[in-house]
């Protein structure tokens, strides 16, 4: 896939930049373009940075950035099989636990649950930073809904992080995932307090708090252009009624009258010319 001139590769982290160093020049740039355009285009367009992503794995599948960055196009498009693959082996690679969770959500991406439950409680789970345990803690969570646990999700969300007043980047999808959990299980009025809490902490727009607890107030929100588009084509269908009775009720003309009847005149003509003849002949 084409690349814009304007990519350089120089937006890459010093991290992954580091990484390439072992790659000849060329193919080092070439590389960390297609980076770039994965790292640009995973969130609005996932296909695209896949195909940017599998350009990069075939110029350097032995570097770990490439393949974490693979595994990450792969998740974003569902292939989730493909993504744990990928995961692997940028783990092997760096010995780093940073991708357990997002691997163990690819197990219940797969179907598989009770795998990723399993990984929550692995020895890996402890080496991971704070960041690392609360999502591992959301990924936990979500493979007991799987599982038809509703209750003990609730259980496993309840945490020291979720009860600090802190704000931290992640604060705002525990909260959501809390409060989630609970109208799962018939707890509303639990479930808007926390709903609200998330809407308090998500200054990114992460989540649709907002939306959510609007829906469990009832409140119905209209599109504004939809509506316009409704009543012009509304009024237009009015308008054709309108032009239509207009024409049905318009006044007959005299012109009009005696083009409906030149026809029979014209046929009643020759027949007077015939008696004429008739009597000459007589």
């Amino acid at each position: 896939m084409p690349i814009p001139e304007d990519v350089t590769g120089d937006e890459i982290d010093a991290d992954v930049r580091q990484e390439l160093m072992s790659l000849p020049k060329t193919l080092a740039l070439d590389v960390a373009r297609n980076l770039v355009m994965v790292a640009k285009l995973l969130d609005e367009e996932p296909e695209q940075a896949y195909e940017y992503s599998r350009v990069a794995l075939r110029l350097a599948s032995r570097v770990a950035a490439v393949r974490e960055a693979a595994g990450f196009a792969s998740y974003a498009t569902g292939n989730y099989s493909e993504a744990l693959a990928e995961f692997r082996a940028a783990r092997r690679m760096t010995g780093s636990v940073e991708l357990w969770p997002i691997m163990a959500d690819c197990e219940r991406g797969m179907g598989r649950p009770e795998r990723a439950l399993a990984m929550a409680g692995e020895p890996e789970v402890q080496r991971l930073d704070k960041a690392g345990q609360v999502e591992m803690r959301l990924v936990a969570a979500g493979a007991r809904k799987d599982m038809g646990q509703a209750e003990a999700a609730v259980v496993t969300l309840q945490s020291p992080e979720l009860a600090s007043n802190s704000v931290q980047p992640w604060t705002a999808r525990l909260r959501y995932a809390y409060a989630d959990a609970l109208l799962e299980v018939g707890r509303e009025n639990e479930a808007r307090e926390w709903f609200a809490k998330a809407l308090e902490a998500d200054q990114g727009g992460t989540t649709n708090a907002s939306d959510r607890l609007a829906e469990l107030d009832g409140v119905e929100f209209t599109d504004a252009f939809e509506e316009d588009s409704a009543d012009e084509a509304e009024s237009g269908a009015e308008n054709d009624a309108e032009s239509e009775a207009v024409a049905e009720d318009a006044p007959v003309k005299d012109e009009d009258v005696k083009a409906e009847d030149a026809p029979a005149k014209a046929e009643a003509e020759p027949a007077e010319v015939k008696d004429e003849e008739s009597g000459s002949q007589g």
